[in-house]
């Protein structure tokens, strides 16, 4: 797995961020650790304990082949370290096609402080604009603070909250459900 330890301490990173369309060199590999990484640290998009390699592999190589989904990668230093995706709504929903969703965003814990998360989601903000949506919409656990705070930052309107979004550790978690008005300028 990675850490800070592969990062040169004496040189400031390298971060990039970027639209993710197939898997070259180790990003499948760097992807399933950072994904594992989010995980363990309890801001998995979902699971609560990483699943066996093959599963996420599946996965990740799954969100590729769906036409609805973008993927979004942040790297350090070359080294995939976080992720999110933008989800279309499928083409049968005309009532909403000028909303998309953004999910499943992460950074691995040994890739934060270095600014790769508001890069990340504002990439992905980016990429709806660029699709026609009029309104990103979001989800999280209320237990996932610092994603919390990075949406706020970027704008993303709390509306609700869902008393009994998730479960985990044997007890109810609430969620929370934001939107961004994207014709609104910055």
């Amino acid at each position: 797995m990675n850490n800070n330890s592969s990062i040169n301490p004496g040189k400031t990173p390298e971060t990039r961020v970027e639209g993710l369309t197939e898997f070259a060199g180790s990003d499948l590999h760097d992807l399933c650790d950072a994904a594992e990484a989010a995980i363990v640290d309890g801001g998995g998009f979902g699971w609560l304990t990483p699943p066996p390699r093959e599963v996420m592999e599946a996965y990740w190589k799954g969100v590729l082949l769906i036409p609805e989904r973008e993927v979004f990668v942040a790297r350090l230093d070359g080294v995939i370290a976080g992720s999110a995706q933008l989800l279309r709504p499928p083409k049968n929903n005309e009532a909403g096609a000028a909303c998309g969703s953004l999910t499943t965003f992460f950074i691995a814990p040994w890739a934060r402080g270095h600014s790769l998360a508001p890069k990340l989601v504002g990439r992905a903000e980016s990429a709806a604009r660029k699709a026609g949506f009029e309104v990103l919409n979001l989800d999280v656990r209320a237990t996932q603070t610092r994603a919390i705070q990075v949406y706020e930052q970027l704008g993303f309107v709390r509306w609700g909250t869902h008393p009994y979004y998730a479960y985990a550790d044997s007890r109810w978690l609430e969620g929370h459900y934001y939107y961004k008005d994207l014709t609104l300028q910055d």
